[in-house]
């Protein structure tokens, strides 16, 4: 299948590495031009130097200027943005009863607000011309809360409903907006996540790992490029009917449909 991307403008966020630099892995191989970014500006710069066409941009997305300044770099290196990915590191674990309103504000600056001035500053010119693609990394917690990651569960789900509200808006103008939703996927931050609950249990992390994959339908945790693959298709010209959706890639995990 062509996915009809090759030379298109795609901006993701926070991909030096995990889901993120999966996801820019995958566009770059169906031809997109890719803008890697991250607060690691020599990961960024590595990450992009392997990509077809690529720039790696060094920025905190949870700066004021954090935003600005990556879209102005995308635009200088390629031109205005066709697709954006959301993407932004997962808050602390921690309890509901045991979370309070500073860890909440952090996770809303981190996984809401950046991410929606992202969407800001790219979907005039999106919609001015007639083709875009809007699609945010999520969390399986979307669809049934995660126990143990409160701050998490919460900032997502305002991105969610803040996006299917968007979408739309925003669908007769070409653009589409969608969430992919991983759930166990083998990267550092689910190795973490593993090591913070053995700490807590005072257990071993691979005791915990091997549980949470007996909870996993598939028997396994996911690859990261197949999380790639997923964003790749709905980011896809082949996927313009596709919007407002959200899309788990979680090997069964979640038992609701």
């Amino acid at each position: 299948m062509d996915f009809g991307i090759k030379g298109r403008v795609a901006l993701v966020a926070a991909s030096t590495g995990g889901l993120g630099r999966a996801v820019a892995e995958a566009l770059a191989a169906e031809g997109a031009r890719v803008v890697v970014s991250g607060r690691r500006g020599e990961q960024a710069a590595e990450v992009a130097a392997g990509l077809p066409e690529a720039v790696g941009v060094a920025v905190d997305l949870r700066t004021p200027e954090g935003p600005q300044r990556l879209v102005d770099a995308a635009r200088e290196a390629f031109g205005a943005p066709d697709i954006v990915v959301l993407n932004g590191p997962g808050p602390p674990p921690g309890a509901a009863a045991d979370t309070g309103g500073d860890a909440y504000a952090a996770a809303f600056d981190t996984l809401f607000l950046a991410q929606q001035r992202l969407v800001e500053l790219t979907l005039p010119a999106m919609r001015a011309n007639g083709w875009g693609r809007v699609l945010a990394v999520g969390s399986s917690g979307i669809a049934a809360p995660l126990p143990g990651l409160a701050a998490s569960n919460a900032g997502r789900a305002a991105l969610a409903a803040h996006l299917k509200t968007l979408a739309a808006e925003v669908a007769a103008d070409g653009v589409t907006v969608n969430l992919l939703l991983p759930g166990r996927i083998g990267t550092a931050r689910v190795a973490e996540l593993d090591a913070a609950k053995a700490a807590r249990l005072g257990r071993t992390p691979e005791e915990v790992a091997a549980e949470s994959r007996g909870t996993i339908p598939a028997g396994r945790y996911g690859e990261p490029a197949e999380f790639g693959a997923a964003a790749a298709f709905l980011c896809s010209a082949p996927a313009s009917y596709i919007t407002g959706t959200a899309l788990r890639v979680d090997g069964g995990l979640v038992r609701g449909l």
